[in-house]
């Protein structure tokens, strides 16, 4: 019997081979769109679930309040909590620390690598988490000051094949470290990045070089930036654990006066820090959680929809199978059978459409890795995961996509059938119409969640950020040492007589790049301590506000001409949080800066420091000739290359042993922005996607109408009725079907986009006119779809139409 099945369902996918393709190509299209998002979103959340300990490993969030007021939100917060929180609680069994330091300058052999990614680490890091740790050993390699575990791709870069075990590594001259190890490179599904990772014990002596009790990491509360993990005993209730952190916070204020009473200690689990932490000491960029679910949302469309096409297409076809039906069902054939027979065709249609989808995902991956930036490899061939989800897609679609024709067509009346034809048909007419709505309703919504991103993207690249980014090079920070200053000097004033050069300025953070220097307890002088403030601070050279073009809105630049050492110059969001009600007001006041007081002798207007999801944030920029940061270089307009040639010509005269590292700033801030693009792309493709297996389904109905009027169509033609005026009558009653999914998805559509528009500071307003373009567009599509089938009946011979009825 099975046999005979699929006998017939082959011949009947051979003989109408339009349709067989249609539908097959439909299924094919959603289900490969639908794998290819299950994979993002299977990589998105995949970060850090390699860990051994993955389910017991949380990081330790801090929070700093002022006045009972959310100041900041801190990944990395005080040195002092893990070995605190260790000796305090039995329910964690060990913890880790990480000090992230980017960019640094590593020397070997004479030979100089700039290096991006790198961190300070303690000795139980390798013990915490399940990095794979090639050479040395796991509990020593990172004890004794003055010792490092490299990657073994910087292995590879620094020492070719010799072996880099007990090697020298200098650190930006400042200090040697030894290799004791060597790691497997870190995974890109991790959240943590880094090169290199020299033990906590050198960064504490760097620190703490005269090691000062109140300096000590297991004393320091009051220092922000060092990211601690705990790795919890098993059973341990991670909730109840964070409840015990208030009384125990408070039974240390009572200890140590010196304690900032406004911290306030969270765990985060490790496997959430990727899609849902972004704080300030992030140890990299992370993803967004709203737009993986927003991914997960198209899925379901696509793959609804092209479930729904396949049931239009097959009902459309109903017609030309009912007398095939009545025989079948006249000769003995019970219904059963017939229920066998065409679920049988769903499943090969469904099976046929598997392997397409299969094929195509193993041809777009490549190119889907390189549009989305993420590393999803062949191996999910071998998941069992994968597969599962693919065998139930095929399941749920075989019996989701076959079951309504199934049912239907089988229950045909065989003498009614026999007798009338194709007129007996008239069951279904609602739920097909039904499916339609539905098919456009995730199309406009989908188009309106396209027009939003982008619009939204748009939005954020063409505001004006407040400062002059345009012809800015960025050169990296020559190294450290006892000639840089005086050398920066002369490289400044050397580069100033060249043509090519507009200006230059260096700054300890330049725009487009987070300000990681958060300073706490700034307040005016004489006032009480409680009034101090978090600001982020930028120590800045004299040339830094013009280089940039900032808009003194009061007081004045710094000047060189009076050699000021203790001058700030504030934001204006700054001047607001220090409780002045105009910049001017501000001019001239005293601030205690730490102990240092320090004189406010202009106000900036605000300006992004970061991309337009940030809020503007109160800013000190603090005068300090001798900072050693990068170097932000104008260039004329005139020619680019030649001003690059210049600064590296320059460069190679006055810092001749330090590696040219440069780019440009415009390309920062596009970095920021990067994350938000991707996802515009993918969501855009996707809809794409989804409105191309939409139009299929609204082809299959736009075809068994045209074949259930052949008849009237042929009569109206005889009696005089315009090509036009019968594309007309075939298509009005389509159009209803949109603007009626345009009427229920609006709303959805506004909710959904308001909502993820929450993540950005400034963003745009959700406007009537992206609805009615989303209408249009879906409108248009329709007609289009509409018209081929409409067009084709209304050309058709009247005589050749009555004949066939």
């Amino acid at each position: 019997m099975l046999r005979n099945y699929l006998k017939i369902a082959w011949r009947n996918i051979i003989t109408n081979k339009a349709y067989s393709a249609i539908n097959i190509g439909g299924l094919a299209v959603g289900m490969a769109a639908t794998l290819l998002i299950f994979q993002y979103v299977a990589f998105e959340r995949s970060y850090d679930r390699f860990h051994e300990h993955a389910d017991r490993i949380f990081r330790v969030k801090a929070d700093r309040y002022e006045k009972g007021v959310l100041s900041t939100e801190w990944a990395g917060g005080p040195f002092a909590v893990g070995s605190n929180l260790k000796a305090a609680f039995q329910e964690v069994e060990e913890f880790a620390q990480v000090y992230v330091r980017n960019n640094l300058l590593l020397e070997v052999n004479n030979r100089k690598y700039k290096i991006e990614q790198g961190a300070f680490a303690t000795p139980s890091f390798f013990t915490v988490f399940s990095y794979p740790l090639l050479t040395g050993s796991k509990q020593t390699a990172l004890t004794d000051p003055n010792t490092g575990v490299i990657s073994a791709s910087l292995a590879k870069r620094l020492f070719g094949t010799k072996n880099p075990m007990g090697q020298l590594i200098q650190i930006e001259r400042e200090f040697p470290i030894r290799v004791t190890g060597v790691y497997q490179d870190f995974p890109k599904n991790s959240h943590l990045k880094a090169d290199y990772l020299m033990s906590f014990s050198t960064f504490q002596r760097l620190a703490n070089p005269k090691n000062e009790p109140d300096k000590v990491f297991e004393n320091a509360w009051d220092w922000d930036g060092c990211l601690t993990y705990l790795l919890v005993k098993p059973g341990t209730d991670p909730e109840k654990l964070a409840a015990k952190f208030p009384a125990f916070l408070k039974s240390k204020e009572q200890l140590d006066p010196k304690m900032d009473n406004g911290l306030m200690l969270h765990l985060q689990r490790l496997t959430d820090i990727h899609l849902y932490s972004h704080f300030m000491f992030e140890a990299s960029p992370n993803g967004d959680g709203n737009s993986v679910y927003v991914l997960l949302c198209v899925a379901f469309f696509i793959i609804s929809i092209a479930w729904i096409n396949y049931i239009n297409l097959a009902t459309a076809r109903a017609i030309g199978r009912a007398k095939e039906v009545g025989v079948r069902k006249a000769v003995g054939s019970y219904r059963s059978q017939l229920i066998g027979q065409f679920l049988i065709e769903s499943a090969l249609l469904n099976f046929m459409a598997v392997i397409v989808a299969f094929i195509g995902i193993l041809l777009a991956l490549p190119l889907f890795n390189q549009f989305t930036d993420q590393e999803v490899t062949y191996s999910f061939v071998w998941s069992v995961r994968f597969w599962l989800g693919l065998g139930s897609m095929y399941a749920i679609g075989t019996l989701l996509s076959g079951a309504y024709p199934a049912f239907v067509l089988s229950n045909f009346n065989p003498v009614s059938v026999l007798k009338n034809g194709v007129s007996a048909f008239k069951e279904g007419v609602f739920l097909r119409k039904s499916l339609v709505v539905i098919q456009f309703s995730a199309s406009v919504f989908l188009l309106v969640g396209t027009i939003t991103v982008f619009r939204q993207l748009q939005f954020m690249r063409s505001q004006n950020l407040g400062i002059d980014i345009g012809q800015t090079l960025v050169v990296d920070r020559p190294i450290n040492d006892s000639t840089r200053v005086t050398k920066t000097k002369a490289f400044k004033t050397y580069l100033l007589q060249q043509s090519a050069i507009k200006s230059i300025a260096v700054a300890g953070s330049i725009p487009g790049e987070k300000v990681e220097f958060n300073a706490g307890g700034i307040r005016v002088a004489g006032t009480p301590q409680e009034a101090g403030k978090q600001y982020r601070v930028i120590g800045v050279d004299y040339d830094f506000i013009n280089s940039f073009g900032m808009k003194v809105i009061a007081g004045r630049n710094f000047d060189t001409k009076l050699g000021e050492k203790d001058a700030v110059v504030f934001n204006k969001t700054g001047i607001r949080q220090l409780g002045f009600t105009s910049p001017e007001k501000a001019l001239g006041q005293k601030i205690d800066f730490w102990g240092d007081i320090l004189t406010i002798v202009g106000v900036v207007d605000d300006f992004h420091q970061q991309s337009l999801r940030e809020a503007y944030e109160p800013l000190i920029l603090r005068l300090d000739p001798g900072v050693n940061g990068q170097l932000s270089i104008k260039l004329t307009d005139r020619n680019p290359a030649q001003g690059i040639a210049t600064v590296r010509e320059a460069w190679s005269q006055f810092f001749p042993t330090d590696p040219f590292v440069y780019s440009f700033l415009n390309e920062r801030y596009d970095k920021q922005y990067r994350a938000d693009e991707r996802f515009g792309q993918v969501f855009g493709f996707f809809t794409l996607m989804a409105i191309l297996v939409a139009c299929l389904g609204l082809l299959g109905l736009a075809t068994f109408t045209a074949q259930q009027r052949t008849k009237e169509i042929g009569v109206r033609k005889v009696l005089g009725a315009s090509v036009g005026s019968i594309i007309s009558l075939l298509s009005k009653d389509f159009l209803k079907l949109v603007l009626i999914a345009i009427v229920i998805a609006s709303p959805v559509a506004w909710y959904a986009m308001n909502r993820w528009l929450q993540d950005f500071a400034y963003k745009i307003d959700i406007e009537w006119w992206m609805f009615a373009l989303a209408g249009i567009l879906a409108v248009g599509i329709a007609l289009l779809t509409v018209s081929f089938q409409s067009v084709r009946a209304a050309l058709m011979n009247p005589v050749k139409s009555l004949r066939s009825e």
